[in-house]
């Protein structure tokens, strides 16, 4: 009979739906929680347990015993099924968390659907309701100590802002519509960190802040997607949801290490920390510093922007490692890899900006970056 379910088992991941993780999309799945009724990914199947048998109770598809009742429930359900149910009104804000997303996304996106159930009781969302306010603690832009702060979030005004102390007048006042927002688990200790980005007096700003509550950092997150949808939606009326929703926050599509030189060969090469923003392509001395020197925008491929391997025509330098450049209308960019890979990863990416349409959020960004570029550099190029 033990042999009869773990076959019955196998065949019904076959069955529309149930052959890719129910939480993140992974395609292969290993475990099945039979109380829920799901098919899941090693890795989600890991956060099912943590919740706690009284939630989701978990076995291998093929290292575990099936009894038949499990598997008429698995039967019964199934993955579709259990959407419907679990996911019936995940607003469109919300980050669906992929396999190659930040850890704490799927863990808090598994325990918003069946721990909270949050997605079935819409009044659980306080991340919707267009206002926050609670303490986070933020790094110094001088060092790597960090102290609390009060935040406090306003779609209405269009503002996040912080306080230092009890201070009546905000430290910062950042405008929603000029922020991304991205997790940054490898740059600060704790897991459950964020990255604020936004245009400060025509220049980029970062913010490192973080909470030891895994729930309240994703609820900051989520409540900035939100506010800032529904400001986009007011400014852009026409455009669709969908697209709006895709522009909301967006993970840095490449940093790292890289060699720069000047826009003449004769100026050396000096190691930078880039990161690819967007259409931003920013270098900083160290990961970690509160304003790039310098930013670079990236435009579409129709309008003469381009990535190349080697050096441009008429360039000869010598012994620098894996070499690539930008070009953009007005010059061209070099720099250098130390591995082939790394190179061919940062032109990948890179390509990938030129490739996509231009928004009219892209347009925006351009139009604030080149308001401050000084008039004798090149207007493509913001450098401090």
């Amino acid at each position: 009979m033990a042999d009869i379910n773990g076959r019955r088992v196998l065949e019904l991941v076959k069955k529309t739906g149930n052959s890719v993780c129910a939480d993140c999309n992974c395609q292969v799945t290993e475990y099945a929680s039979y109380n829920i009724g799901v098919f899941l990914c090693t890795q989600c199947a890991g956060i099912h347990r943590a919740l706690g048998t009284h939630i989701s109770k978990i076995k291998h598809l093929r290292l575990d015993k099936w009894e038949e009742s499990q598997v008429k429930h698995l039967e019964e359900v199934g993955n579709i099924v259990a959407k419907r149910k679990y996911e019936e009104r995940v607003p469109s804000f919300y980050r669906r968390p992929s396999e190659n997303d930040p850890q704490i996304l799927r863990e808090q996106w598994i325990r918003a659907k069946y721990e909270r159930e949050e997605f079935i009781h819409v009044e659980k969302q306080r991340y919707a309701r267009g206002t926050m306010e609670g303490f986070l603690f933020k790094r110094s832009k001088v060092d790597d100590s960090c102290k609390q702060r009060r935040f406090v979030l306003s779609e209405r005004d269009n503002t996040l802002k912080y306080y230092v102390s009890n201070k009546k007048d905000p430290k910062a006042e950042i405008r929603i519509l000029d922020m991304n927002v991205a997790f940054a688990p490898e740059k600060l200790k704790p897991p459950t960190s964020l990255q604020l980005t936004y245009i400060n007096q025509g220049s980029t700003r970062h913010i490192y802040v973080y909470h030891d509550d895994a729930e309240v950092i994703v609820e900051w997150y989520m409540a900035i997607r939100s506010a800032k949808l529904n400001l986009l939606q007011v400014a852009h009326p026409t455009q669709p949801e969908t697209e709006l929703a895709q522009s909301l926050t967006q993970d840095f599509l490449k940093e790292g290490f890289l060699f720069k030189t000047g826009p003449k060969p004769s100026d050396g090469f000096k190691r930078r920390w880039f990161t690819l923003d967007g259409r931003k392509l920013m270098y900083h001395d160290q990961k970690l510093d509160p304003y790039p020197k310098g930013e670079i925008f990236i435009g579409h491929s129709s309008d003469g922007y381009s990535v190349q391997m080697g050096q441009p025509l008429g360039w000869k330098l010598k012994d620098v490692g894996f070499i690539f450049h930008v070009k953009t209308p007005s010059r061209s960019f070099v720099f250098s890899a130390e591995r082939s890979d790394d190179r061919e990863e940062w032109m990948a990416a890179i390509q990938t900006v030129m490739n996509r349409l231009m928004t009219p959020q892209d347009s925006f960004c351009r139009s604030i970056l080149l308001a401050k570029a000084p008039k004798k550099r090149n207007s493509f190029l913001f450098q401090k």
